[in-house]
């Protein structure tokens, strides 16, 4: 992994622009996830992105949990109700959902980092992730890290996936559902070239 941070973000944000063209589950998208899965802990994940105290450790889950979501149960459903047959056995799809439960041993590690972004990054991650049956005992304990991001991010797609993971669950989330970002709208998690210039 390339340690110069510059070069990490456009690789990220190249990678975006390749495995996430219009939200879609490609044949490539799997070894994208698991190689960025498989360098969550590379030293140089721990590299501070350009003009910010965030490793890039924390915007490659980002990254991972926006993938992931593409392929949620919430969406996933509603394409299927559209086109029967999308989560078929042995479609791209079907065999990229597979993957949770190895990429959920990825990221479990960093539910308790030291650092809040990592943390709060990797348990947006996990909740997408432990959708998946086989996952379903870890839901509880999850529950917990839920009820913190909504305490304490101020980051809203991230209040939003924990708010409504929280509610699937029977948990009883506290206050309104956190209203869906606008998607022209780049937040402080964006993984953007836009990173690569001082924030002012």
């Amino acid at each position: 992994m390339e340690p110069d941070p510059k070069v990490q973000v456009t690789a990220l944000s190249e990678l975006g622009e390749l495995v996430n063209h219009q939200n879609t589950i490609y044949e490539a998208t799997a070894p994208a996830v698991m190689y960025v899965a498989g360098i969550l802990t590379h030293p140089a994940a721990m590299t501070l992105r350009p003009y910010r105290d965030i490793p890039i450790r924390a915007a490659l889950l980002g990254w991972l949990a926006s993938t992931l979501q593409d392929a949620s149960d919430e969406i996933v459903g509603f394409i299927e109700q559209r086109f029967p047959g999308f989560l078929a056995p042995g479609t791209i799809v079907a065999a990229f959902r597979n993957l949770r439960p190895m990429l959920y041993r990825a990221v479990a590690p960093f539910l308790q980092d030291s650092h809040e972004n990592v943390r709060e990054a990797a348990v947006v991650t996990a909740l997408i992730l432990v959708e998946h049956p086989a996952l379903a005992e870890h839901r509880d304990h999850l529950a917990v890290h839920a009820r913190r991001v909504l305490d304490t991010s101020g980051y809203e797609p991230n209040r939003r996936v924990a708010w409504r993971t929280l509610e699937a669950w029977g948990h009883n989330p506290p206050g309104p559902e956190p209203l869906p970002e606008e998607p022209w709208v780049w937040g402080p998690h964006s993984d953007g070239r836009g990173d690569l210039e001082p924030p002012f």
